[in-house]
C-alpha cells in the first residue's frame, strides 16, 4: 500500500465510512436545533398564515394561505390607522432610547470615575430599582404627571427617561476598562467630558447598542402607561394600545386583522435588533477583552 492509500485510509477511519458526506458529525444536534426553532417559530408562522385568511378559514383549520391579504393589511393600516400609532412610537421610542443612554453613560461615568459622599449608597438604591417594575410606581406617577400639568408627550416619555439597567450595564463596562486609561487623560490635562467623548464613548459602542436595543423594544411593548395618558388623544395613540382596539374590528373580533396587526407591528422592533445586532451581542462581553 502506497503512503497515499495510507492517508486515505487512515481518513476514512478517522471520519467514518459508513456515515454519508452530506449528514454533519454530529447530525442529531443539528436535527434537535431545527425541531426546537421551529417549535419557537410556530407562534409567529401562525400568525403570518392567519393574517391571509378570514374568520371562516381560521375556523375550518385551513393549513394553507387564505385571499385576504390585502384586505387584512388595508383594514389595518388605513381603516384603524396602525402606521400613525407605528410612528408615535417610534418617535416615543427614539426619545426615550436617546435620554436613557445618555443619562445612563453619565451615571456609568459618576459611579465609576468620581468620588462623592454617599456614592455606593446611591449605586445599591439604583440596584434596588431594578427589582421593581413600573407596575408598582404606576399610580403615584400618574398622580405626579397630573399634577405638574405635563403634556401628553412629555408625559409619555419623560417620566422614564432614567434607566437602572442602562447605568449598571455602563457601570460594569467601564469597571472593566483599565485604570490607565484614566491615569492617562489625567496626565494629559484632560476635563472629564474631554475624557468622556474622545475615549469612553469610543469605546463604549457596543454597550451603547446592546442598550439601545433592550430599550428601544421595551418602550415599543409599553401597553399600560401610554393607556392612562393618551387614552383620549387619538393623535398620540401608541402601537400597542392601537393593536388593542383590533380585537373589535367591523362589529366582532376578528383574527386575520388581530394577527395582521402583530406581524406589522412587530417589523420595526426587528429592523432595530437586525442593525444593532453585532453591538447587541458584543455589548454584553463585559470583559477587559471587549
Amino acid at each position: 500500500m502506497t503512503s497515499l492509500d495510507v492517508t486515505t485510509a487512515g481518513t476514512r477511519t478517522r471520519t467514518g465510512s459508513n456515515r454519508p458526506r452530506f449528514l454533519p458529525e454530529r447530525w442529531y444536534i443539528h436535527v434537535l436545533l431545527w425541531v426546537v426553532c421551529l417549535i419557537v417559530g410556530f407562534p409567529l408562522l401562525y400568525a403570518l398564515l392567519v393574517s391571509t385568511q378570514n374568520n371562516a378559514d381560521v375556523f375550518a383549520y385551513q393549513l394553507t394561505p387564505g385571499d385576504h391579504f390585502w384586505s387584512n393589511l388595508e383594514a389595518v393600516l388605513v381603516t384603524r390607522d396602525l402606521g400613525g400609532a407605528m410612528f408615535n412610537s417610534v418617535i416615543q421610542a427614539v426619545i426615550i432610547t436617546v435620554a436613557k443612554t445618555v443619562l445612563s453613560l453619565l451615571a456609568g461615568l459618576a459611579f465609576v470615575y468620581f468620588r462623592f459622599p454617599g456614592k455606593w449608597i446611591v449605586f445599591g438604591f439604583v440596584l434596588i430599582t431594578l427589582m421593581m417594575p413600573t407596575e408598582i410606581m404606576i399610580i403615584a406617577l400618574f398622580r405626579f404627571v397630573s399634577q405638574i400639568n405635563m403634556g401628553d408627550l412629555s408625559a409619555l416619555t419623560v417620566p422614564f427617561f432614567a434607566s437602572a439597567t442602562g447605568a449598571f450595564l455602563f457601570r460594569q463596562h467601564f469597571a472593566n476598562l483599565p485604570a490607565e486609561l484614566s491615569e492617562a487623560a489625567q496626565l494629559d490635562g484632560a476635563n472629564p467630558l474631554q475624557f468622556l467623548f474622545r475615549i469612553l464613548i469610543p469605546l463604549s459602542w457596543n454597550t451603547m447598542g446592546a442598550l439601545a436595543v433592550i430599550q428601544f423594544v421595551y418602550v415599543w411593548n409599553m401597553y399600560l402607561w401610554p393607556l392612562l395618558i393618551v387614552s383620549d388623544n387619538e393623535q398620540l395613540q401608541v402601537v400597542q394600545v392601537a393593536l388593542g382596539g383590533l380585537q373589535n374590528f367591523g362589529g366582532g373580533q376578528t383574527f386575520g386583522p388581530m394577527m395582521m396587526g402583530a406581524v406589522v407591528a412587530s417589523i420595526p422592533p426587528v429592523i432595530v435588533f437586525i442593525l444593532l445586532q453585532k453591538q447587541f451581542m458584543s455589548g454584553f462581553q463585559i470583559t477587559r477583552d471587549k
